[in-house]
C-alpha cells in the first residue's frame, strides 16, 4: 500500500510538473447515456484529454444503473475491472468489502477534499477510513418539475400540500391532460414514493423507516398514508407509462403532454438541453412537506495494475473533484456541486433553491440519503422494499395488505 500511494503522489506531481512519463489512461463504466447525461460526461472526457489522457467510454444505458451494475460484475469476475465506475452509497463500501477497490487517498490528501466536501458526502466517500471514490455531485431527489404554460392555462399553482396536488391534478384530468408523467420502472416506481413518504412521515419518519429499517414506522398509520397517497398517483399515470424511460417522461412534460414529473434533478438537465428556461418554460419546487433528498453521483475506483492506468485513475480523480469539473459539469447535469466553495453565480434558479435548501436541511438535520437511488440502504434491503411499492403501484394490493408486505421483506432481507 506505501508503494502505491507513493507513486500516487509522484505521479501527481509530475502531472503539475507537465511531464508525465506515461500517458494516463482510463476505462471509464457509466450509466450517463441521455441527452443531458451525455453532454455532461462529454465535459469530463474533454477535460481528462486536454490534460494529455487517453479515455475508453463504455457507457451501459438504462437511468437506474441496474444494466451497468451486471456489466461491472461480470467484468470484475472475470479479473478485467474497469478503471472507474459511476457508483454510489453504500454500493461503494460492498465493492470494498470484495477487495477490489483502489486507495485514492494521496490524491484526496494532495488535494484537500476533507477540506471543500460536507462531511456527510465525504462519509459515502471513504471506506474504513480511506477515499476509495470521487464524488461528482449532489443531486435532490424531491422535485416536482412542471409544464409553465399548462399550469397558467389551467390556472394552477406549483402543489404545497398533497392535497393541492391532487385537485390539481383531477383538474388536469378533466381538462384532458396527463396530470403526471412517470415511467413504469421500478427505480421510478421507488422515487415518487421516496418523495411521497417525505412529506407524509417528515424527516424524522422517513429516516426511521428507509435509514434505521424501524418496523413500527414501517407499520405505521403514516405508512399506510404513504400507500394511499401512491394509489391517487397511479390514477394521474397516462395507460402507456409501462417500461418507459425516465427522460422521455420529462419529454412528455417539455411538449405539453403531461403537467409535471416527480424526479430528481437530472431532469432539469434534460430540460436545460432542450434550450428550455427554468421560471419561464418549466417550474420547479420540492415535494410537498420538509426535508432534502440527496443522491451523489460519484466514480468508484477500481484496483488496476500497469503505471498509465495508475496515473489515469489519480488524474481522473483529481478533476473530478475539481472546481472547474465541479461548475461546468454540473451546469450541464442539473445538479449542485459537491464542492461547497464553488460559486453559483453561473447556476440558475432551481440549482440555487436546491444550494439555499441543502444548506438549511443540514443544519437542521433533515438532509437526508436517497434509498431509492442508493445512498441510504444496501441493495438487499432497498431492493426489498422497492419490489413491495412497485407490487403495489401495479395491482389492486391495499395499503394495509402492502405495509405489512413491506415489514415482512426488509425483516427477510436483512
Amino acid at each position: 500500500m506505501k508503494s502505491y500511494i507513493t507513486g500516487a503522489v509522484s505521479g501527481i506531481a509530475l502531472l503539475v510538473a507537465g511531464a508525465v512519463q506515461a500517458e494516463p489512461q482510463v476505462e471509464v463504466l457509466h450509466y450517463w447515456t441521455s441527452g443531458g447525461e451525455a453532454k455532461s460526461v462529454a465535459v469530463l472526457q474533454q477535460e481528462f484529454a486536454d490534460n494529455g489522457g487517453t479515455w475508453t467510454d463504455m457507457p451501459v444505458a438504462g437511468g437506474g444503473g441496474d444494466a451497468a451494475m451486471t456489466a461491472l460484475r461480470a467484468r470484475v469476475l472475470a479479473g478485467n475491472a474497469p478503471t472507474a465506475v459511476q457508483l454510489k452509497g453504500p454500493a461503494i463500501q460492498e465493492w470494498y468489502d470484495e477487495g477490489v477497490l483502489a486507495d485514492i487517498s494521496a490524491v484526496a490528501d494532495a488535494n484537500g477534499w476533507a477540506d471543500v466536501l460536507p462531511e456527510s458526502i465525504a462519509n459515502h466517500m471513504k471506506c474504513e477510513g480511506t477515499w476509495c471514490a470521487a464524488p461528482v455531485n449532489v443531486h435532490r431527489v424531491d422535485w416536482i418539475w412542471a409544464n409553465a404554460e399548462v399550469l397558467k392555462a389551467n390556472g394552477i399553482e406549483m402543489p404545497t400540500t398533497w392535497d393541492e396536488f391532487n385537485a390539481a391534478a383531477e383538474k388536469l384530468s378533466a381538462a384532458g391532460i396527463i396530470p403526471l408523467a412517470h415511467g413504469g420502472q421500478s427505480w421510478q416506481d421507488a422515487t415518487v414514493f421516496e418523495a411521497v413518504a417525505l412529506g407524509i412521515l417528515g424527516p424524522d419518519g422517513f429516516r426511521k423507516a428507509f435509514v434505521d429499517l424501524d418496523k413500527e414506522t414501517l407499520t405505521s398509520d403514516g405508512m399506510v398514508k404513504v400507500f394511499d397517497q401512491m394509489r391517487l398517483m397511479r390514477g394521474y399515470v397516462d395507460p402507456n407509462f409501462s417500461g418507459r424511460d425516465w427522460n422521455l417522461a420529462t419529454a412528455m412534460v417539455m411538449n405539453g403532454e403531461a403537467a409535471f414529473q416527480i424526479m430528481g434533478d437530472w431532469a432539469k438537465g434534460e430540460f436545460m438541453a432542450a434550450g428550455k428556461v427554468p421560471g419561464e418554460d418549466f417550474l420547479c419546487m420540492s415535494t410537498p412537506g420538509d426535508g432534502f433528498l440527496y443522491n451523489v453521483d460519484s466514480f468508484a475506483m477500481f484496483a488496476v495494475d500497469g503505471d498509465d492506468k495508475k496515473q489515469g485513475q489519480d488524474l481522473l480523480a483529481k478533476l473530478v473533484v475539481g472546481k472547474n469539473f465541479q461548475e461546468v459539469f454540473n451546469l450541464n447535469k442539473g445538479s449542485i456541486p459537491a464542492r461547497t466553495d464553488v460559486a453559483l453565480d453561473k447556476f440558475d434558479s432551481c440549482a440555487t433553491l436546491s444550494s439555499d435548501d441543502m444548506a438549511a436541511s443540514s443544519s437542521n438535520g433533515s438532509l437526508l440519503p436517497s434509498y431509492a437511488h442508493g445512498m441510504a440502504l444496501r441493495g438487499a434491503q432497498a431492493g426489498a422494499i422497492t419490489d413491495v411499492v412497485t407490487a403495489h403501484f401495479n395491482s389492486d394490493l391495499s395499503s394495509e395488505d402492502a405495509v405489512q408486505q413491506l415489514a415482512t421483506a426488509v425483516a427477510n432481507s436483512m
